[in-house]
C-alpha cells in the first residue's frame, strides 16, 4: 500500500514551541537554515525515489523561489502551511481567507501548480475553529491536513475521526489526519514530527504498519529543520519547548531513511480520489 509522505515547510525559528519567545519581526534577522535543509530533504527523497507533498509557508517562498521551483522540478507536490505560521484559532474567518488567498497565490506564481491541500499550522483547525472548513471549501481547497484527532496541550480535537473524513455535507473537501494509533484505548499521534524524533524507530514503523492492515494509508509528516541538528539553540525558551524541539535531532534523518526503504510512499494528491471514496461525513455536533 503507498502511504503519504509530506515536508511542512518552515524554518527553525517559526515553529510554534517558540512563538512566545522569538517575535515574528525578528524573524529576517535571524540565520536562516530552511534552504539547505529542504536541500537535503529533496536529496533523501531523490536516493529513495519518492514523491512528496510540500506544505508551504507563503513567507519561506517569498524569500526563496529558487527552492520552490526546485520542489515542483523533482516532481513533488505544492501545498499550503498558510504564509507565516500563524495559527488558525488565533484568526477570524475573514483573516483566514485573506491568509489562504495571499498564500495560494505566491505558491502558484512560483510552483507553476495548483495549490489543492493545505495543512494549519500546528494542526490548529479544531473545536475553536468551526468555520475553517467552510472557506477551505469556499477558496476551492480538494484536502486538508489540519486536525490532530489527539489529546495535546498546543493542539487536538480528541474526538474527531482518525481517518480521512468529510467536514462538509455540500462540499468533496476531505480532511485527512496525519497518522495515529490506538494503544490501551487512547490514540496517540505517531504520524512523525516531534513523535517520530522522541519515540524508537520501531513505534512509528509500527503504527505505520496498522494502519495499513487496517486498510487505510498513513500519512508522515515532518519538518526540514528535524534533520538539522546543528541549528542555533534558543537559549531562553522554556525547558519543556527545548526538549521538544532538540530531542533526537541528530538520528531523524536516519530514521526517515528506514522508513522510506520499509514503505511504499507518494504525493498526497496522488491518494486523493481512493480517501474521497471511502472518506465519511462527520461534524462535531454528531
Amino acid at each position: 500500500m503507498q502511504n503519504g509522505l509530506s515536508v511542512d515547510v518552515e524554518d527553525w525559528f517559526q515553529v510554534g514551541a517558540f512563538e512566545r519567545t522569538i517575535d515574528r519581526a525578528d524573524w529576517p534577522a535571524l540565520e536562516c537554515r530552511v534552504e539547505a535543509n529542504c536541500d537535503a530533504v529533496l536529496h533523501l527523497f531523490a536516493e529513495a525515489g519518492v514523491p512528496g507533498t510540500f506544505f508551504t509557508l507563503g513567507w519561506v517562498a517569498e524569500r526563496y523561489p529558487a527552492l520552490i521551483r526546485r520542489i515542483v522540478d523533482a516532481g513533488h507536490e505544492l501545498a499550503s502551511h498558510g504564509y507565516d505560521h500563524k495559527r488558525v484559532f488565533q484568526m477570524t474567518a475573514g483573516e483566514f481567507a485573506a491568509d489562504l488567498e495571499k498564500t495560494r497565490a505566491i505558491l502558484e506564481n512560483l510552483g507553476g501548480q495548483p495549490v489543492r491541500g493545505y495543512r494549519a499550522p500546528s494542526f490548529s483547525v479544531d473545536m475553536r475553529t468551526p468555520w475553517a472548513h467552510a472557506v477551505l471549501a469556499e477558496q476551492g481547497y480538494a484536502y486538508s491536513s489540519s486536525v490532530a484527532p489527539v489529546v495535546h496541550d498546543h493542539y487536538g480535537w480528541p474526538r474527531s475521526p482518525r481517518h480521512a473524513w468529510q467536514p462538509l455535507p455540500d462540499s468533496a473537501l476531505i480532511e485527512w489526519p496525519v497518522t495515529t494509533a490506538r494503544v490501551a484505548g487512547r490514540t496517540l499521534a505517531a504520524g512523525g514530527g516531534g513523535f517520530m524524533r522522541l519515540l524508537p524507530y520501531g513505534f512509528t514503523r509500527w503504527a505505520i504498519e496498522r494502519m495499513n492492515r487496517e486498510g487505510h494509508p498513513a500519512i508522515l509528516y515532518f519538518h526540514p529543520w528535524e534533520i538539522d541538528p546543528g541549528q542555533p539553540r534558543v537559549a531562553d525558551a522554556p525547558l519543556r519547548s527545548k526538549v521538544r524541539h532538540y530531542t533526537g535531532l541528530s538520528a531523524m534523518a536516519g530514521k526517515l531513511k528506514k522508513l522510506l526503504d520499509d514503505f511504499e510512499w507518494t504525493r498526497a494528491d496522488a491518494l486523493l480520489a481512493a480517501q474521497r471514496d471511502r472518506a465519511r461525513p462527520w461534524r462535531a455536533a454528531a
